[in-house]
């Protein structure tokens, strides 16, 4: 969802600033650069060293809190949408409601952010929505893309991952699934580093056509996108 739908990046790094209050020897650049596309609970684990269930409960509350409230403090722009995000989102959306979802969202936030996020990019939360809290296992491990696909009814070899992230990028691989990775958070090297089906800058690069069994995508590919 951040870096594929929505850009929240100015929220992040206002976050992770201020946990590096709390956690003095932070290395927040470090961290903006390897733990996007992570759960909050296993990023806080790693880089905070919180163990304890409740304090790690509440630590990534007010995490993701602190993501929606720094991302317009300071002059920063907000939770906004990404480019080729409203078009595609339109497109999809009036298969709301119907028997056999035909998309989905499985993001590494809890379900309280992301929702918050979505509200405020005034993207609709469709049918399918895993979230941190709903897999023991979070991004890299496959779980989530294996519970969409569960949840839409369909072999994860028939779902399209799109995704910003190596670790998100990595867990559609490993649930089967074919795999667009954007160039929306990381560099090309990382990300080529991971090994997506389809490399492109970003959603604006992506179409999408909904029809009565399903949906087809085209992907529209440059001299230096991967194929």
């Amino acid at each position: 969802m951040d870096g594929t739908l929505v850009d929240s990046t100015a929220g992040v790094v206002g976050a992770w600033e201020t946990f590096a209050k709390t956690y003095p020897g932070l290395d927040v650049a470090n961290i903006l650069s390897n733990s996007h596309g992570v759960r909050t609970v296993d990023n806080l684990v790693k880089y905070c060293n919180v163990t304890d269930p409740a304090k790690l409960k509440d630590e990534a509350i007010r995490f993701e809190q602190a993501i929606v409230n720094s991302s317009r403090a300071d002059g920063r722009k907000g939770i906004v949408t990404l480019p080729g995000v409203r078009s595609i989102v339109d497109e999809l959306l009036p298969a709301k409601g119907f028997p056999h979802p035909r998309w989905a969202i499985c993001t590494s936030g809890t379900r309280a952010y992301a929702s918050a996020a979505l509200e405020i990019a005034r993207i609709d939360i469709p049918d399918v929505f895993v979230a941190a809290e709903d897999v023991n296992k979070g991004k890299p491990s496959p779980d989530p893309y294996l519970l969409g696909a569960s949840l839409c009814g369909v072999e994860p070899s028939k779902c399209l991952v799109i995704e910003d992230a190596p670790a998100g990028v990595r867990s559609g691989l490993a649930a089967g699934c074919k795999v667009v990775g954007l160039l929306t958070t990381h560099s090309r090297q990382q990300m080529e580093e991971s090994q997506p089906h389809f490399l492109v800058p970003d959603l604006s690069s992506v179409t999408v056509k909904l029809h009565e069994d399903g949906v087809d995508v085209s992907v529209q590919l440059g001299v230096n996108d991967l194929n």
